[in-house]
C-alpha cells in the first residue's frame, strides 16, 4: 500500500471517527439527551481513536499509532458492551432514544468492532511504514488530512467542555439531569 493511500485511508477513518462523535452531539444538544457516565467513556474512546489516528497523520502510519487505535476500540468496545448488557435484561430499559432501531451505545459498540477490524487490515500492509522515516509533524500537503485533524481536534475539545459543563469537577450524575456547572453558576449569581 503507498502512503498516500494509507494517509488517505486514516483521514478517512478520522472524518468517520469525527461523524460519530458529531451525531452524539447532535443529539445531545437537539434533544436535549445529555450523555451518561458510560457514554462520555465511549466519547472517550473515540476520540483516543482519533489519537492514533491523528499520529498517523502527522507522523505517518506507525505500527505503535495503531497500536493505540486497537487500544482505544478495544477500551471503548468494552464500555459499549458494559452498558448493552446493563440494559439488555427485560425491564431495565434504555438509555437515549434509539437511532435507527438501535441506541448509541449499540452503534458505538458496531463502530469500535469496525474499527478493530479495519486497524488490524491497515496493519497487514507493510510498505506504508518503509518510505516514511521522518519523526517531524507534517500533512504531506494532504488537505483532506488537514480537515480530517482539526475536526477531530475540534470535536476533543468540544468533548471536553462539554463534559465538564455537564458533570462540573466531580463525579458525573447518572442519570443526567442538566448541565451541572452551568446550574451552580448560575446558583451563585
Amino acid at each position: 500500500m503507498k502512503p498516500e493511500l494509507s494517509r488517505t485511508l486514516n483521514a478517512l477513518g478520522m472524518l468517520a471517527v469525527s461523524l460519530v462523535l458529531l451525531l452524539a452531539y447532535v443529539y445531545q444538544l437537539r434533544l436535549y439527551e445529555l450523555p451518561c457516565p458510560l457514554c462520555l467513556l465511549q466519547r472517550v474512546g473515540f476520540v483516543a481513536v482519533g489519537v492514533g489516528l491523528g499520529l498517523n497523520l502527522l507522523y505517518g502510519p506507525r505500527p505503535q499509532h495503531y497500536a493505540i487505535m486497537l487500544i482505544a476500540a478495544l477500551y471503548g468496545g468494552s464500555v459499549s458492551v458494559r452498558q448493552i448488557l446493563l440494559h439488555i435484561v427485560p425491564g431495565t430499559g434504555h438509555y437515549g432514544s434509539p437511532v435507527l432501531g438501535l441506541h448509541y451505545y449499540t452503534w458505538a459498540a458496531i463502530c469500535f468492532f469496525l474499527i478493530l477490524l479495519g486497524t488490524a487490515i491497515m496493519l497487514m500492509f507493510e510498505k506504508q511504514y518503509a518510505s516514511d522515516t521522518r519523526a517531524e509533524p507534517r500533512f504531506g500537503g494532504s488537505t483532506l488530512a488537514k480537515v480530517a485533524f482539526f475536526i477531530m481536534l475540534g470535536l476533543a475539545v468540544l468533548n471536553a467542555g462539554s463534559t465538564l459543563l455537564e458533570c462540573g469537577p466531580g463525579i458525573c450524575a447518572d442519570p443526567p439531569t442538566s448541565y451541572k456547572l452551568i446550574d451552580e453558576l448560575n446558583t451563585n449569581n
